[in-house]
């Protein structure tokens, strides 16, 4: 298996999610169609996912409860931290979307 990195092309990264999750699988002694109706979702949808094809993000979902593996989108999305000089700054305000100066805030 492949790293995945910042220069990795994405069907590069969705060939390399796919066989890492097919590996998980296999590690846990599961066939696709199990997983499939474990997850709610068509046998297809595996061999796509595991194929490194776009499933769609609910999809994606449903796979990685299904393989107890749902605690993994906490590493890839965690929550933002604020800085304390931000938290002054802002005084209690809450952030409802992106200025068009660039990425400071």
């Amino acid at each position: 298996m492949g790293a995945i990195v910042a220069t990795s092309r994405t069907p590069e990264v969705l060939r390399e999610v796919g066989a890492r999750l097919k590996a998980l699988r296999l590690q846990q002694n599961r066939r696709a169609r199990d997983l499939a109706a474990d997850a709610g979702v068509s046998p297809r949808t595996i061999d796509r996912l595991e194929a490194g094809r776009n499933i769609g993000t609910e999809n994606l979902v449903r796979v990685m409860r299904a393989l107890g593996r749902l605690q993994a989108f906490e590493a890839l999305v965690p929550v933002p931290e604020v800085s304390p000089y931000d938290v002054e700054r802002l005084r209690g305000k809450v952030r409802r979307r992106a200025s068009r100066g660039g990425r400071e805030w």
